[in-house]
């Protein structure tokens, strides 16, 4: 099959609105008329338990969600108003996952677990390329978000960036500090004709392990994300606009300044009018969301820096290399194989 390009140079520095419309409106059409999908048993084939299910599909029921296995992460939701809690995983996330690593392999790393070779499917002579394509473009994006200046021009106004750009800047150049992370792109799909029922938690309440995460628009809703002052809202990506939420690896660094995003993905009633709306058009019940996560480098020592070390939370964020504190994660929620 011969992919696709969609030039999106026009909606990065083009500020007229029809169009960035006409651009993003090509982009969601063709997520919606070249989804490919695969039986059961051919997507168990690209598994690497072994390898931390870094590489390859993560089936549903693997990832274990860490709210179902944290005590301390469950008094603190117990605490929380009534209306704000998260939604009780019962069992493992339903989602499933591929991963695909979209940096080369460093020729010297203490952490040979996560960089194992990439897994191609059979039969998708594309995959590569198309992966490559679109991970690069998502990790693009967030470079210009953390890059070290104070301001940037978009559409005529000078806006200021205020979550990153004050610790970033004390850790050095982007650069540096992403340099040969093990960074993800990971597709992530759940099976709505199986698992539609409204109060369904497709993936329990959680944070990310990494530095950044950044979604794309996905087809159905049911994203909660909760904001510093725990208040839950429900996560609304303007069509053309991509998400952005802080891991952990970014809360190690700034010492609990930047707290990692908590959320979760649940069956609401919101997502069953969808699901409606898809049955009656024909179209496929999988949610698929693109998501990529963004890491620092495995042999990266975290730790709180620059004024960060003066904070009152430092202490709880004592140096550990980015490898080793992802591993004691993967342990945590199921995913850590052994080799």
């Amino acid at each position: 099959m011969e992919m696709e390009v969609i030039d999106l140079s026009t909606y990065l520095w083009n500020s007229s609105g029809e169009v960035m419309s006409g651009v993003c409106s090509e982009v969601s059409r063709s997520l919606r008329e070249k989804e490919q999908f695969c039986p059961h048993p051919f997507k168990l084939l690209h598994q690497r338990p072994h390898f931390h299910y870094q590489v390859g599909v993560t089936p549903e029921g693997v990832e274990v969600p860490r709210s179902l296995v944290d005590k301390e992460m469950q008094e603190k939701m117990k605490a929380m108003a009534k209306e704000y809690q998260p939604h009780t995983p019962v069992g493992p996330d339903l989602k499933w996952r591929y991963f695909w690593r979209i940096v080369p392999r460093p020729s010297n790393t203490r952490f040979q677990k996560l960089i194992a070779e990439p897994v191609i499917p059979e039969g998708f002579p594309e995959w590569k390329e198309t992966m490559d394509s679109w991970g690069h473009k998502m990790m693009a994006a967030l470079e210009i978000l953390i890059c070290p200046i104070e301001e940037v021009e978009m559409s005529d106004q000078m806006i200021c960036t205020p979550i990153v750009f004050k610790s970033i800047v004390l850790f050095g150049p982007v650069s540096v500090i992403l340099d040969q992370g093990p960074h993800l792109l990971a597709p992530t799909g759940s099976n709505l004709q199986k698992y539609g029922q409204e109060g369904t938690v497709l993936a329990g309440y959680h944070y990310d392990l990494n530095f950044l995460t950044i979604h794309g628009r996905s087809t159905f809703p049911g994203l909660n994300i909760w904001l510093r002052n725990g208040q839950k809202v429900e996560a609304k990506v303007p069509v053309g606009c991509l998400l952005i939420q802080t891991g952990k690896q970014i809360e190690w660094l700034t010492g609990g300044d930047c707290m990692a995003s908590m959320h979760e993905l649940v069956v609401t009633n919101k997502t069953i009018d969808a699901i409606n709306v898809a049955k009656e058009q024909k179209r496929s019940l999988w949610r698929v969301s693109s998501t990529l996560f963004a890491h620092i480098g495995s042999d990266v020592v975290l730790k709180p820096s620059g004024h960060f070390i003066e904070s009152p939370l430092a202490c709880k964020y004592p140096p550990i290399y980015a490898g080793d504190y992802v591993e004691e994660e993967l342990a945590v929620i199921n995913v850590k194989g052994k080799i």
